[in-house]
């Protein structure tokens, strides 16, 4: 089923803006480190947060779970990624769809991998540790906090 580019691109009746856009690339946001060999970049919006992610060879996000909802891309490198107790190798293309709660985590073994993590809502533990680095007087160029 096709839908209309005029229904898609809609041009009338936009409403007012209530922030200014913004254009941001990935190496002006400073990383963020909580486990060696991983480095997130977090970009947030007022309703989603997208963390370019990146893992050295042989690193491990342990298993965990959380209340937002998460979709990963894979857009390098490679990964095995687990949810629950089922284990795939993920590549360039693969992505994974993480209701909130659903225990997950993944490893690099000898390649290096990048992804992209999309939370909606924003995830909160990330939020708190970027509040606390703001307040610490330490600058970044992750949105509006």
């Amino acid at each position: 089923m096709s839908v209309s580019s005029d229904a898609y691109f809609l041009t009338d009746n936009l409403g007012i803006p209530e922030k200014d856009a913004r254009f941001v690339h990935i190496d002006e946001v400073a990383p963020v480190t909580f486990t060696e060999g991983l480095t997130f970049r977090p970009v947030l919006g007022d309703g989603v947060l997208v963390n370019h992610v990146y893992f050295d060879p042989h690193t491990e996000a342990p298993t965990h779970a959380h209340e937002e909802e998460q979709i990963v891309v894979v857009l390098d490198g490679e990964f095995d990624f687990w949810i629950g107790d089922e284990t795939r190798t993920l590549r360039k293309g693969d992505m994974v769809v993480i209701p909130a709660w659903v225990p997950h985590g993944a490893r690099t073994n000898d390649s290096s991998c990048l992804e992209i993590d999309i939370f909606c809502p924003p995830r909160r533990q990330l939020l708190a540790h970027l509040q606390r680095e703001k307040d610490g007087a330490v600058t970044q160029d992750i949105g509006e906090l």
